[in-house]
C-alpha cells in the first residue's frame, strides 16, 4: 500500500523541476550539460521533503531513467498515489464549526474535489463580499475569514507568487496587544488569487501563507 508522503505544494514544485529538466533535455545537446541539470535536480528532490524517507527519497530520484517525454509523464503520474488528500474527511459540520459568527456560512461545493491537489480550500461569499480559507496546519484545521475585494485586473498572488486575477484579501488579527481598548482593531491583507483551484495549482511554498495564518491568529 502507497504510504502518502507528498503534500501539494511539494507535487507542484516536483513538476516545475522535472518540467526545467525536461525542456533542458529537449533543447540542449551538450550531454555535459544536460547531465548537470540532471544531477541539480535530484539535488533538489533530494531536499524537497525533508521527513521523507531513504525509500521515498530514491522515488523522487533515478532520473537518469528521463529521456523521452512519455517517460516525464510516467514518473509525474507515477507520483499521484502518494500525494495526500489532506481534506478529504473534512465535513460541512466541521467548517461551520471554524466559522461559527456566520450562522448561515455558504459552503463550497466540494463535489467531485480531488483533495490530493489541495494546499487550501478557499471560497468566496460575493454576497458579503468575503472570503474564507481553511489549512491544515500541522494536523490541525485552521479557518481564516477576511473581506474580499475584488480588482478586475491581475497581480502577484502572494501565496502562489503567481500572475493571475486576484482580489485584496482583508483579514481582521484574533490577536491584541496587552492594554488594549476593547474596540481594538487591526486587520492585514494582501492579494490572492480569485480562484482557489487555479491557486492551488501553483503554489510551491506555504511558508507565505502560513506567515499570514500566524499574522491573523498570533499577531506581530
Amino acid at each position: 500500500m502507497n504510504q502518502p508522503f507528498i503534500r501539494n505544494h511539494h507535487y507542484n514544485e516536483i513538476k516545475k523541476q522535472i518540467g526545467q529538466l525536461q525542456n533542458t533535455c529537449n533543447s540542449v545537446s551538450d550531454s555535459k550539460v544536460v547531465k548537470a541539470v540532471r544531477n541539480d535536480t535530484e539535488v533538489k528532490l533530494n531536499e524537497l521533503i525533508s521527513d521523507a524517507t531513504d525509500d521515498q527519497k530514491q522515488l523522487l530520484s533515478n532520473l537518469e531513467q528521463l529521456q523521452t517525454s512519455a517517460d516525464f509523464q510516467r514518473y509525474m503520474h507515477a507520483l499521484e498515489p502518494y500525494l495526500a488528500e489532506e481534506y478529504a474527511q473534512v465535513s460541512d459540520n466541521q467548517l461551520k464549526k471554524l466559522f461559527p459568527k456566520h450562522k448561515k456560512l455558504k459552503l463550497p461545493d466540494l463535489t467531485g474535489s480531488t483533495y490530493r491537489f489541495a494546499t487550501y480550500l478557499g471560497w468566496t461569499d460575493q454576497a458579503a463580499n468575503k472570503m474564507f480559507i481553511v489549512y491544515d496546519l500541522k494536523g490541525k484545521l485552521i479557518g481564516i475569514e477576511g473581506r474580499y475585494t475584488p480588482t478586475n485586473k491581475k497581480g502577484v498572488c502572494f501565496v502562489c507568487n503567481r500572475h493571475a486575477e486576484v482580489a485584496l484579501f482583508m483579514a481582521t488579527t484574533k490577536w491584541k496587544p496587552a492594554g488594549a481598548s476593547p474596540d481594538y482593531y487591526r486587520a492585514i491583507g494582501n492579494y490572492l488569487c480569485v480562484n482557489s483551484e487555479v491557486c492551488n495549482k501553483n503554489i510551491t511554498d506555504v511558508d507565505t501563507l502560513e506567515k499570514f495564518i500566524h499574522g491573523v491568529l498570533v499577531g506581530p
